[in-house]
């Protein structure tokens, strides 16, 4: 039975043995590195929002970026290769120790992602030469007036008569805008009408026809607005046309955006050790805090909820790097890790700051900075509503319609993940097919709360077939949100299943979490009862579906002295 300690990141006993030697060797780097910087001068950087050039600096001399982001198509040395397992604890790191380090490695991979997609052989060797030189890079697909509506980017390029490009436009809202050596543009001509006319280029933020304007946040991030002024594209720096650029658009998301889910529990990680230590030692009225009921539920529920985020998370590893052309459940795990694990990120950080309460907002502690930065990752690369729309599309054949599947392994091997730059044309979500999920429900069938919740899974299944949304309901977002919610659990409980059973998480482990989800379906449903249009049938439905999770108070007992065992597991030195 694994401890509590053991679950989460602790800088002082990490040792990523399962991973290749110059792997384990980097990570531990990394970790070395922000415990020599030290806990003041980590919080004095965010507070003074500091520009991250020492960070770069060293990330530039261990070839950090270099290693992780080449893929093994444009790899100079034996350790390059793009792999998502070790992205994943990268970006776990860098979440632990402050969101601004982990913004600036997650734009260098979205800047990357049109690049890696490309043929543009040419452009492929600059870029792997810019990662070995230490260089960042940049996404620049948002705009000010647009967002991320790439319909009607104002980015327009006019032909120059040899073959290349003027661009003139503006983009907003992009990171590593002011440091990039390379940044992935997109655009349209202004001499093709309609998605033939898209353009993918690489440009440089160093060149005189690139004006940066301004960082457009109060943050180390540097999230920037930039304007180009007739800049030369040349044909060597077109990197897509067409449909292939808005198809490079959508698929570097789906590979960039899955990083939100680790920088979340990273956060959460240190925000733990600090709340928990500080509980621990605090007396009030004679006491205690954390003898007092209310306060160990709030500390064990954010405990096992972060403990599912990991599961989770994990699992839907394995399946990006499994994927293929006949294998694209990924497309669903990914708007899953976006905005699931992240909102439950919200959840753990609202859990204990109700526990720690003013103890939150002192400039000295992580973690009045984690109570910050923890909001902006569901709102980052697309809303919760936007990854909740798309996560409904596959309903049905998740739920009502599986097919069979090899089965998924364990993917820890250092293997390169080259289809996430082959992924195709970004339509088909109808067509996705999933394995049963009734599988991982069914080797915990004994677990009292898993199959509590079984229960409302299966319940979900007749709403489906029976009391689904009409057309006109159909148009209604704010109730197809509410019934989003119901299978995106359905969808966090099979995955942490999964997971669960290949790393052998113990059942009163689970058997708590899954009383959390428990709750978590039956407030789901009662939102869905009070919608102004739901039908009586799905109102009758959504109170059905309510249950009471099993209660176990030994067993409650038992797992908070699990939470209360990180109290000075962890503190950073100052």
């Amino acid at each position: 039975m694994a401890d509590s300690a053991s679950l989460l990141f602790n800088p002082r006993t990490y040792d990523p043995e399962h991973f290749d030697p110059e792997t384990r060797r980097l990570l531990r780097a990394t970790v070395d590195w922000f415990e020599a910087r030290g806990k003041r001068r980590l919080i004095e950087d965010y507070r003074s929002r500091a520009w991250l050039g020492d960070f770069l600096d060293f990330a530039a001399r261990e070839g950090l970026f270099a290693t992780f982001l080449t893929p093994a198509s444009a790899a100079g040395k034996d350790d390059q290769r793009w792999d998502t397992a070790r992205i994943a604890a990268l970006n776990e790191i860098f979440g632990f120790y402050g969101l601004d380090y982990w913004y600036a490695w997650q734009v260098t991979i979205l800047g990357l992602g049109p690049v890696w997609q490309s043929d543009n052989a040419e452009a492929r060797a600059r870029a792997a030469e810019l990662l070995a030189q230490g260089e960042v890079f940049a996404f620049g697909l948002s705009e000010k007036t647009h967002g991320a509506d790439i319909y009607s980017t104002d980015m327009l390029l006019t032909p120059d008569g040899d073959g290349g490009f003027l661009a003139s436009g503006s983009k907003y809202y992009i990171g590593n805008g002011n440091a990039a050596g390379l940044v992935s543009v997109f655009g349209r001509r202004t001499d093709v009408e309609g998605p033939d006319g898209y353009v993918f280029f690489a440009a440089d933020s160093r060149h005189e026809a690139y004006r940066l304007v301004k960082n457009v946040v109060d943050s180390s991030k540097y999230v920037s607005e930039f304007r180009l002024a007739d800049y030369p594209v040349a044909p060597a720096d077109i990197l897509h046309t067409g449909r292939a650029a808005f198809d490079a658009a959508l698929n570097t998301v789906n590979v960039g955006k899955f990083n939100l889910c680790t920088a979340s529990i990273g956060i959460c990680e240190h925000a733990m050790y600090e709340a928990v230590t500080h509980a621990s030692n605090r007396i009030l009225y004679g006491r205690p805090v954390t003898a007092f009921p209310h306060v160990r539920r709030e500390l064990t529920d954010a405990y096992v909820r972060l403990v599912g985020m990991k599961l989770f998370s994990d699992r839907a590893v394995d399946y990006f790097r499994s994927a293929g052309p006949d294998d694209r459940r990924y497309l669903l795990f990914n708007p899953m890790t976006k905005m699931k694990v992240t909102t439950e990120g919200e959840k753990v950080i609202d859990l204990m700051w109700d526990v720690i309460a003013a103890k939150g907002f002192e400039k000295d502690n992580y973690f009045a900075q984690a109570a910050i930065e923890i909001r902006g990752l569901p709102k980052l690369e697309g809303t919760v509503h936007v990854n909740l729309a798309l996560i409904l599309k596959f309903m049905r054949n998740h739920l009502l319609n599986p097919v069979d599947h090899p089965a998924v392994p364990t993917r820890l091997d250092a293997a390169d993940d080259a289809f996430l730059f082959q992924q195709g044309p970004a339509r088909g979500l109808g067509s996705v097919r999933f394995h049963d999920w009734r599988t991982a429900f069914d080797a915990y069938a004994e677990v009292p709360n898993v199959a509590r919740f079984r229960e409302q899974a299966d319940a979900l299944c007749t709403f489906v077939e029976t009391a689904a949304p009409d057309e006109e309901q159909s148009r209604d977002l704010d109730l197809l949100l509410a019934v989003g919610q119901l299978f995106a659990l359905v969808v966090h409980g099979q995955l942490i299943l999964e997971q669960a059973r290949l790393t052998g998480l113990d059942e009163e482990l689970l058997d708590e979490l899954f009383a959390v989800l428990v709750r978590d379906f039956s407030a789901h449903a009662v939102e869905l009862h009070g919608k102004d249009s739901a039908t009586e049938d799905q109102q009758s439905w959504a109170l059905g579906a309510v249950r009471r999770p099993v209660v176990d108070a030994a067993r409650s007992t038992r797992i908070w002295g699990r939470v209360e065992a990180l109290s000075g597991a962890y503190e950073m030195a100052q």
